[in-house]
């Protein structure tokens, strides 16, 4: 996609971090605007700055099938089928992976994948349809996914397994695409330590999937990702930048920090030579015994 004036954008989480900066780079470039978050005040904020623009704008759960089917056709109402979808709401968790209680892994699955799902599913068909009937349309579709999407820090279980899932999905999306049009094309985003909101995710968890007393393990993880998120020197608005040019060059790996890829490498190399999982804290020692210290001791 290079030409974006007048054309559809739908954002999820736009009431913050990247959805929002997505969206002003979308405003700015004149296209319309669907945005949706789950937390009002917010979105509230981002319609009134974006009021001169045609926007609608709803608050949604994304990992509600029946509210994003309502978001889906009034987006096709509105404006017809959306040129480009962010599927980027999410929410952080951490902890021992034994720790997480239903409860949890129910939210952030919820969130993280089936909000994707969601996206996917109701999106691509009304895409795939406009281009169908216009050899000349254009569109594509982002999901945020995470560097925890292709690694496996420790102590964070449960984010990592929801954003696995988002680069599979998203990778079999690429190649499902391919398979019936040269039209409808899509990325995944891998962010690393990015200041956004996440890191205050709970804010925003619902009444029904209440969480439990933390552990200490999940007190810990809190505080090392607060630490390590409010140190990142890239911020959202660069986030946002790196995403519309993957979609300018058609690039579907969307990395913030391309030299975290050691480790994905490292990774891979394990997979490759049967090996079993390298520390990843074999650079960083210091880090890895204090953690298992505190961990030790609870």
């Amino acid at each position: 996609m290079k030409d974006y004036q007048g054309k559809t954008a739908v954002i999820t989480g736009a009431g913050s971090g990247f959805g929002l900066e997505v969206a002003r780079i979308a405003a700015a470039r004149g296209m319309n605007l669907v945005l949706c978050d789950v937390q009002q005040d917010a979105l509230d904020r981002a319609a009134t700055e974006f009021a001169a623009h045609p926007v609608l704008a709803r608050q949604v759960d994304v990992a509600k099938a029946d509210q994003m089917e309502a978001l889906a056709a009034a987006v096709r109402e509105r404006f017809g089928a959306p040129h480009f979808v962010f599927n980027n709401a999410g929410v952080g968790s951490g902890g021992l992976i034994w720790e997480n209680s239903l409860n949890d892994w129910d939210w952030v699955l919820g969130v993280n994948l089936m909000g994707v799902v969601h996206g996917v599913r109701l999106f691509t068909p009304m895409m795939l349809e406009a281009a169908k009937a216009d050899p000349a349309w254009q569109g594509h579709i982002v999901n945020t996914s995470s560097m925890a999407g292709m690694l496996n820090p420790p102590n964070m279980g449960v984010y990592n397994v929801s954003k696995h899932a988002v680069v599979s999905l998203s990778e079999t999306l690429y190649q499902d695409l391919s398979l019936v049009t040269d039209q409808v094309r899509c990325s995944v985003l891998c962010p690393f330590f990015v200041p956004t909101g996440i890191t205050q995710s709970q804010r925003n968890r619902p009444d029904a999937l209440g969480a439990d007393k933390p552990t200490r393990s999940q007190l810990i993880s809190q505080a090392q990702t607060d630490k390590a998120v409010s140190s990142g020197k890239l911020t959202a608005a660069d986030v946002a930048r790196l995403v519309f040019e993957a979609m300018e060059e058609d690039r579907f790996y969307i990395f913030s920090h391309p030299q975290a890829l050691q480790g994905v490498q490292t990774r891979l190399e394990d997979v490759m030579q049967r090996r079993n999982p390298t520390d990843p804290f074999k650079d960083r020692p210091e880090i890895g015994a204090k953690l298992r210290q505190a961990l030790r001791e609870s």
